[in-house]
């Protein structure tokens, strides 16, 4: 697969960790990761914004290997956080996740399914 990634100058640059478009050519297989909640296999929450993102990512990583893919195969991330006050320590755990992937990405601030989860996030994985 072919992956190109573009940032015009004449429009806005990414603030961290994403790209603005990314180009995909020559994949034979796309993956849509609905959005990960930030419970583990028992269903248990996990306490506090920084755990209930690490679980959210420990379980997009579960998704993508169950699909025969990883992170490296990810293109797009949509971030839904309850508050924009975890806008950093997203921001910061998603790039420990990450590292130096940058895919395409929105965040969006909204009101969450269950009040007790303080983000969801979801995928979509291209090889």
């Amino acid at each position: 697969m072919k992956r190109d990634v573009f940032n015009a100058k004449n429009a806005p640059q990414p603030r961290g960790g994403y790209s603005q478009a990314v180009r995909l050519e020559d994949f034979s297989r796309v993956l849509f990761v609905s959005g990960q909640i930030p419970t583990d296999t028992d269903d248990v929450l996990a306490s506090g914004f920084e755990a209930q993102a690490r679980q959210v990512w420990h379980n997009i990583d579960a998704q993508l290997k169950a699909a025969g893919m990883g992170k490296d195969d990810i293109v797009k991330v949509t971030t839904y956080l309850s508050d924009r006050h975890h806008t950093m320590a997203n921001r910061e755990i998603r790039s420990e996740y990450l590292g130096s992937l940058a895919p395409a990405m929105t965040v969006v601030i909204a009101g969450i399914f269950d009040e007790a989860w303080l983000l969801e996030v979801e995928v979509i994985a291209a090889q």
